[in-house]
């Protein structure tokens, strides 16, 4: 068994009354991000992934990277600056937190730059996408690239100088910039910043050699087909920047980036409109304070003293590379028209009462659906709301939005609603962690609707799922209910692996009206009939279930939890699964992304497994199954186990209770996961993972790979 870092002093075996305090039982959960993360990035190193799809899990890992230094780094930060004394679960200071992520970093960054370098560039030359250095471009090429940046780029160029005349100017977080050190004939080196202008794209398309000089492809053209050489846009700025410091030596230029602190705060007991408070912080988000410094490895130490000092910053936060810099950008190869060089197409399936009629809200009333995208179409989701619209029975619309997206057909429904005459409630969360200016314009385009918008409650995130539909129909009014593991965004939904669920259940209508006039008027509800709610009752439930496994456990054996979610972090529920472990309960968890609980200990956690499958589509949604006795339940719904979750947002976990239902999930979706040895990585109790693999004997079994060649017809509960 691997050494577990920290826990030196455990016994071989734990005993039950163990302090399940104690530090070393929890692994930290910003280097437990940091495996996430490098998991993302042995995709990208995959060879069994297609060309294109690999480039893009590298764009996923730095894109990552970046939202992790804007949120959790920065917060360290200011954690060790206020002096923090209440530490994690894992007893780490916010200063060897911060010391222990570069140090797990260096390694993965140096791995990253060589699976551009070393593997995907040569690969995607082999397969006629050139991404070539300037100088290795041929003269005429050269001179075709000089005609587009003295006609498009050069007039957007300001070059900003820095000496006792200029100050240090503002550089935006994510920006490419040049650091250009310039020698004046009467006053000798200088230093000046010049910002890449982000309105073109990252990598330019060299023109070939056949194309006249004087007529460079517009920026709007900047698609390749079967073959194309690209140039960063950076290298064509830097080799003509005679033309932005005339009379002057241009002695070099070197690229860096900052990326600054994200994590919007707001006073919203002190904002008279939270609208316009939220629209006011959005935009100071490009100057927050510089929490890292990425420069080119060539980089002179004096040039680098002077982005430091000037940016504030220690030597820890400054991270050198001998590659590009801002790897996100290299997105633009997704334009490419290379289909070969990416997973096949798959359209997604319907379960067939809903793809023979029309009438989803008619077939509602007889019977359960669940749909798993990205397996099965948005597409009912979408016709939930566009028929609730039109139909003149339909008297009301109640609706959660978290991150809508763009061109939302789910915000035009429920516009369309409002103009028929409907009674349309909208909860957008303005606060969805940079989705805020997109849900901000939402907001304002569905109340000019007259569509009665809130921003759900005071101090708390609304992350739940959930839209209802009020029907007037001749046994009376029915409501219907959508609820879901995964947002209304029909762009994700092609991408996250996520529930969602149909049903006109009683019950389950009266929490979601009863938890909707919580969040839209004054309510203190602190019991529900069906729906485990946070943060009121969620982490007691939950609680209360794993101690009730025990106890079945312990009457007649047979105990077993299966949980699938994105983050397992709260303590609570991790000192419950390990109390379940100690008493013979068999807990198997499939932990995407953070997991602080140390499986396979001795005495402890032996009897716990914990997996993260990462693939094709995110693993998003959350499934809870307790054995319960031979009478299981299932819950899915939007919440992870984490505190911000379970104390810190509106989250909605709803049962599936149709034993059909029930049974398909836990055994086609939930197991099936759980039995992955393709994509699989199995958690080590020093919170390493290593791959797992098929036993003796054993098929291979890559679950989204199953799911996507799989029919499945059991959807739908009679």
């Amino acid at each position: 068994m691997p050494r577990i870092e920290g826990v030196a002093e455990l016994p071989a075996a734990l005993p039950p009354e163990q302090d399940l305090d104690r530090p070393g039982l929890y692994l930290n959960r910003e280097l437990s991000w940091l495996r996430f993360n490098e998991r993302v990035l042995e995709e990208a190193l995959d060879p069994e992934n297609p060309l294109l799809e690999r480039v893009s899990f590298l764009t996923i890992f730095f894109g990552n990277l970046d939202e992790f230094f804007m949120v959790r780094v920065s917060g360290l930060l200011q954690q060790r600056k206020a002096g923090v004394i209440e530490p994690p679960p894992d007893g780490m200071t916010p200063a060897e937190q911060l010391q222990a992520i570069r140090e797990q970093l260096l390694p993965l960054l140096e791995r990253a730059d060589a699976c551009w370098s070393d593997d995907l560039q040569p690969a995607l030359t082999r397969a006629g996408v050139r991404v070539a250095s300037y100088g290795e471009l041929s003269s005429a090429q050269q001179a075709a690239l000089r005609l587009r940046f003295e006609n498009e780029i050069f007039p957007v160029l300001t070059p900003l100088a820095f000496d006792p005349g200029h100050p240090f100017p503002h550089i935006s977080s994510r920006s490419m910039n040049l650091a250009v050190v310039v020698t004046d004939p009467e006053t000798g080196e200088k230093f000046a910043r010049l910002k890449v202008p982000a309105n073109f794209p990252r990598l330019l398309l060299v023109p070939e050699a056949s194309e006249p000089s004087s007529t460079p492809s517009p920026v709007t053209a900047e698609v390749a087909s079967n073959r194309a050489t690209l140039v960063w846009i950076e290298e064509v700025i830097a080799a003509n920047l005679d033309r932005l410091f005339p009379g002057v030596e241009i002695v070099d230029s070197f690229p860096f980036r900052v990326t600054r602190n994200a994590d919007l705060e707001i006073e919203e007991d002190e904002a008279a409109d939270l609208l316009t408070a939220m629209a006011e912080v959005v935009g100071r988000r490009h100057f927050g304070s510089a929490i890292r410094l990425e420069i080119d490895g060539a980089m002179p130490g004096r040039i680098r003293e002077i982005l430091v000092e000037n940016l504030e910053l220690e030597a820890h936060q400054v991270y050198t590379t001998t590659g590009p810099i801002g790897f996100t950008d290299l997105g633009d190869l997704r334009r490419l028209e290379r289909p070969e060089l990416r997973y096949p197409t798959f359209l997604p399936a319907l379960p067939p009462p809903l793809s023979e009629s029309r009438a989803l809200l008619e077939t509602l009333h007889r019977r359960d659906v669940v749909l798993y995208h990205p397996y099965d179409s948005f597409a009912p989701v979408v016709s939930f709301l566009r028929q609730a619209a039109s139909d003149p029975d339909v008297l009301a619309i109640k609706q959660t939005l978290y991150r809508v997206g763009p061109n939302s057909p789910i915000v035009e429904a429920l516009m369309a609603a409002r103009e028929n005459g409907k009674q349309v409630s909208a909860l957008v969360e303005l606060k969805a962690r940079f989705d805020e200016e997109s849900n901000i314009e939402w907001a304002r385009a569905l109340e000019e609707a007259g569509v009665h918008v809130v921003y759900g409650l005071l101090g708390l995130k609304t992350h739940a799922k959930m839209c209802l539909v009020v029907r007037r129909e001749r046994d009376g009014v029915r409501r219907y209910v959508h609820l879901a593991t995964g947002n209304y965004n029909g762009v994700t939904a092609r991408a996250y692996g996520d529930l969602g669920f149909f049903t006109c259940d009683p019950d389950l209508a009266e929490d979601v009206s009863d938890l909707f006039n919580a969040l839209t008027g004054y309510s203190r509800k602190r019991q529900y009939r069906k729906l485990l709610v946070a943060p009121v009752n969620m982490r007691e439930e939950i609680l209360r279930r794993i101690d009730r496994e025990i106890e079945a456990h312990r009457s007649s054996g047979g105990g077993h939890l299966a949980f699938k979610v994105n983050s397992l972090v709260d303590k609570a529920c991790i000192q419950s699964l390990y109390r379940a472990a100690q008493a013979g309960v068999r807990v198997d968890l499939q932990v995407r992304g953070i997991c602080c609980l140390r499986p396979e200990v001795p005495g402890l956690s032996e009897r716990i497994t914990v997996t993260s499958v990462v693939g094709r589509f995110l693993e998003h949604a959350r499934i809870l199954y307790f054995a319960n006795g031979g009478r299981p339940e299932l819950y899915a719904g939007s919440a992870d186990l984490m505190p911000r979750n379970l104390d810190g947002r509106v989250e909605a976990l709803f049962p599936i209770e149709s034993p059909d239902l029930l049974a398909a999930i836990r055994d086609q979706v939930l197991f099936l996961h759980l039995s992955d040895n393709v994509k699989s990585r199995r958690l080590q109790a020093d919170g390493t993972y290593v791959e797992v693999e098929p036993g003796p004997g054993e098929p291979r079994i890559d679950s989204q790979h199953e799911l996507l060649v799989r029919q499945n017809p059991w959807r739908v509960a009679d």
